[in-house]
């Protein structure tokens, strides 16, 4: 059974929108053992829609639509479907009624214009799956080939609007391509989330492992890179039942967790900012951030967690100098040092009232600034007080990438210095709001886990880390 996706829309032409949806739901697709060779994106005209949708019945079993089913002209895959199956639309009437509902429930008025939502090819029906006014289609026909043989093939329809179009793809359209192409097993994946070591670095602790695999076949391992969201290791599994499943994939994470490590932070959904809300919520601590070239970005995404409010007391975003010479009792000279960076996470913590402050300094660039190249960044994590048996961790890296890049980089490789500093305090040593870290011997200066998350970032980026002298400067 091989499936061709055909996003439609003018605006993943002209770069406005990416596609990541065809990313998606070709990923979804390979997960369920549906085979897929092509992928297709056409503007939103009506002659163009057709024979993409026509090129690709001939060549593949199944046409999943993304896009168009909006209420406005430009609109048009519903249209462009009952053209290829040489049908006219229709309306349904319990399909106005439930759309002008939905307007009702949120005590808006309805533009005439979204009834055209209601419209399907005649032969259609409407996939069940409706959480927007966009209805999804499942279009059943008879398609004849360029070579005359006729044969049964299916268009299926969705929204582009991501929510919406993943609904429908995982409640309709993959139980029903599986039906269609016969599947009976069950295909799933289970993805671990690491940081700390570079893709090829994570291929090669594998190696064996991976070999071993290659023979039987089922599970499998993949690979893939993504930014501030760590190295995911994907593991997919086959079997007769899910509970089958289930069991062949908690006994190979099992495997991989063994061989890995601390690299590993979490699973599925996780990011590490959910994994260190919820550590320090079992330890009962409270985090402060103060944060240069982020910008902010470390505060959102901590907030962006639901129930960070449980421990994450505030960010300072101290761009200039001065804010972190005058809010953060930074001494003044060079920020870019780790004693910067030391001084503005004691500075947050002091001033948000936390027990854990966290800070990140650096040059994001396109400029180089106190003779640092871009990419230069000094981290900190302080937890508790420095002078009353608490623990100070930082260090300096050189991030690659543009501007962005460093800046994600930096989030994902502060938030997981401050993960290993945690997971070093054995449980029971934390007293809230001050006290001793028992089992933990305090740090003198700032070498807790310099050695180890400067060598993480020399191996993650395949560039040696930077070099710290006594003063902090580099």
């Amino acid at each position: 059974m091989r499936t061709e996706v055909v996003a439609i829309g003018t605006e993943l032409l002209l770069g406005q929108i990416t596609d990541t949806n065809s990313s998606w739901i070709g990923e979804q697709l390979a997960l369920v053992g549906i085979d897929s060779y092509f992928q297709t994106k056409v503007g939103d005209n009506l002659d163009r829609v057709v024979a993409a949708i026509s090129l690709a019945l001939d060549r593949e079993d199944a046409v999943i639509c993304c896009g168009g089913l909006g209420p406005t002209q430009d609109d048009l895959t519903r249209e462009a479907i009952a053209a290829v199956m040489g049908v006219p639309l229709e309306t349904d009437p319990d399909m106005e009624r439930h759309i002008a509902a939905m307007f009702g429930g949120r005590s808006r008025p309805m533009p005439q214009n979204n009834l055209r939502q209601a419209q399907r090819p005649v032969g259609a029906t409407f996939i069940a799956q409706q959480p927007g006014t966009a209805p999804g289609l499942v279009c059943p026909l008879e398609w004849t080939g360029p070579d005359g043989t006729t044969s049964s093939k299916v268009i299926y329809a969705v929204p582009g609007v991501p929510w919406e179009m993943k609904e429908m793809i995982t409640g309709t359209v993959l139980p029903d391509l599986q039906a269609r192409a016969g599947i009976t097993a069950v295909i799933s994946s289970r993805t671990l989330r690491t940081w700390g070591e570079s893709e090829s670095g994570l291929a090669e602790t594998l190696a064996d492992r991976i070999d071993s695999l290659d023979v039987s076949g089922n599970p499998t391992l993949a690979f893939l890179a993504s930014g501030m969201e760590g190295l995911k290791v994907r593991i997919t599994a086959k079997g007769a039942t899910a509970d089958e499943v289930q069991s062949i994939l908690a006994a190979e994470e099992a495997v991989v967790r063994d061989l890995l490590g601390p690299l590993v932070f979490g699973v599925d959904d996780d990011t590490m900012e959910s994994v260190v809300l919820e550590m320090l919520v079992e330890r009962g601590l409270s985090l402060g951030v103060a944060e240069s070239l982020t910008g902010g970005m470390v505060g959102s995404r901590l907030c962006g967690i639901a129930g960070a409010s449980r421990v994450f007391r505030g960010s300072i975003v101290s761009y200039a100098s001065e804010v972190k010479f005058d809010l953060l009792d930074v001494p003044e000279g060079p920020v870019i040092t780790e004693v910067a960076a030391v001084a503005m996470a004691i500075g947050a913590r002091d001033r948000l009232s936390a027990d854990v402050g966290i800070s990140a300094t650096g040059v994001a660039g396109p400029d180089s600034a106190e003779g640092h190249k871009p990419g230069t960044v000094c981290i900190a994590v302080v937890i508790g007080d420095p002078d009353d048996g608490g623990t100070v961790a930082s260090t300096t890296m050189l991030l690659p990438g543009r501007r962005n890049q460093i800046r994600e980089f930096t989030v994902i490789s502060l938030l997981g210095l401050l993960r290993r500093e945690l997971l070093a305090l054995a449980d029971g040593a934390v007293i809230a709001g001050g006290g001793t870290w028992a089992d933990r011997a305090p740090t003198s200066g700032t070498e807790s886990a310099t050695a180890s998350v400067s060598n993480a970032a020399a191996s993650v980026w395949g560039r040696a880390p930077a070099t710290t002298t006594d003063d902090g400067t580099t």
